[in-house]
């Protein structure tokens, strides 16, 4: 005669009772990842979001989508508000004291943004 535990019993009677069928992931492998961070990286793939940036990085990647960003925008404007924007956080990001090594994030060219957002517009 085997001791059965409160917890296995409890696991043994949940499994009879099908609680554990058609669970998310059922019959698929573990996904194991040996990083720390492991729980962050599957939230983030989980719910589709974009993972948060240190400032220079993130001033990069808004300024190669600088013309998706531009997509809703309807009069030049505000086109080129948005544009001088970047390229002013930019400078204040080269006026802040470097925490880490250095990222070099090139300003915008405004008036070349803005000639391409005209042409797309015309499309």
């Amino acid at each position: 005669m085997q001791y059965e535990s409160w917890i296995d019993r409890q696991i043994r009677e949940a499994i009879e009772r099908g609680e554990f069928d058609n669970l998310p992931g059922a019959g698929q492998p573990l996904q194991l990842d040996p990083d720390e961070d492991w729980w962050i990286k599957a939230k983030l793939k989980r719910e589709n979001l974009e993972p948060v940036l240190p400032g220079p990085l993130m001033l990069r990647r808004e300024a190669e989508r600088i013309q998706q960003t531009l997509d809703d925008v309807r009069d030049e404007s505000t086109a080129r508000a948005i544009v001088e924007d970047l390229n002013s956080r930019i400078r204040e990001h080269y006026l802040r004291p470097a925490l880490g090594p250095t990222v070099v994030v090139r300003l915008v060219d405004v008036e070349t943004e803005l000639a391409t957002w005209r042409q797309r517009r015309t499309r």
